[in-house]
């Protein structure tokens, strides 16, 4: 791949290092572009009492920005490094992302959902939420949040779009409607989604998201980009070649690209 939007670094808690080694790293693969994306500051749970490790303190999203933006002119020239934010969609809490979003010079903003409630779903640690609730009720929830988040016009693209399928519960009833649902209104709201390796190294086995929705968000007009979603500098780019594959067998020849919160596009 030409370029990676999704890579997380030791800020998080559960990444490991600094933001220059996955800019070195992208360069050594030949990249073009490479995306720092780290997770949003927590917003709804107390960090002292959550689980660790989630995500960056609030007091270091300011160094953060302000550490990619001089990496992004000290590398000018030899990679385009843009500077992006994971910014996790929680219903009720709208106003404090757009404060997020709306302070700083951002290339990119990602809309995922990892949180239903207080629940991370895609959280290892927390699998035992999903024992003796329905299935089928917990995607519908999932979705409709997936909903919202592309409602809202904070983001630029939605991030691994299917990711309640990552520990393997699915439900026994078809879901492809409420697949659909959600990229109809990524669709609607002007979105683009990503291509994002990591379910490849899940119990899913499956990047985000399937192929099938692939195909369907090419029906839809859906732009695609590539995020290895890397928690190390070695998995910059990581399963870059299927994932090509998987974006020309769904009828993709371009992928999405971001800057100053504008959408451009490349060849695959």
């Amino acid at each position: 791949m030409r370029v990676d939007y999704h890579t997380h670094h030791a800020r998080c808690g559960h990444a490991v290092g600094d933001l220059e080694a996955y800019i070195q790293s992208a360069i050594t693969k030949g990249m073009e572009q490479i995306g720092l994306s780290d997770h949003m500051p927590l917003l709804h749970v107390d960090p002292a009492t959550y689980y660790p490790e989630m995500a960056m303190p609030m007091d270091e999203l300011p160094r953060y920005v302000e550490e990619c933006l001089k990496l992004k002119e000290k590398y000018k020239g030899r990679i385009s490094v843009r500077v992006g934010l994971e910014g996790d969609y929680i219903e009720g809490c709208e106003d404090k992302i757009a404060e997020i979003v709306r302070a700083y010079p951002w290339d990119y903003v990602i809309g995922s959902v990892h949180f239903l409630g207080t629940w991370d779903i895609t959280d290892f640690r927390q699998v035992h939420n999903w024992e003796g609730r329905n299935p089928l009720q917990v995607y519908e929830r999932y979705y409709d949040a997936v909903r919202k988040a592309a409602a809202t016009g904070l983001y630029d693209y939605l991030g691994h779009i299917d990711a309640i399928k990552r520990f393997g519960y699915r439900p026994q009833e078809d879901v492809t409607d409420l697949e659909d649902s959600a990229l109809e209104a990524v669709a609607k709201h002007g979105l683009a989604i990503e291509l994002n390796a990591a379910g490849i190294h899940a119990p899913c086995k499956e990047m985000y998201p399937s192929l099938r929705m692939l195909k369907r968000a090419k029906e839809l007009g859906i732009p695609v980009t590539y995020g290895s979603d890397a928690h190390h500098p070695d998995k910059v780019g990581q399963k870059s070649a299927d994932a090509k594959a998987l974006l020309l067998e769904a009828g993709f020849t371009e992928i999405a690209t971001f800057e100053n919160r504008h959408r451009g596009k490349i060849p695959v």
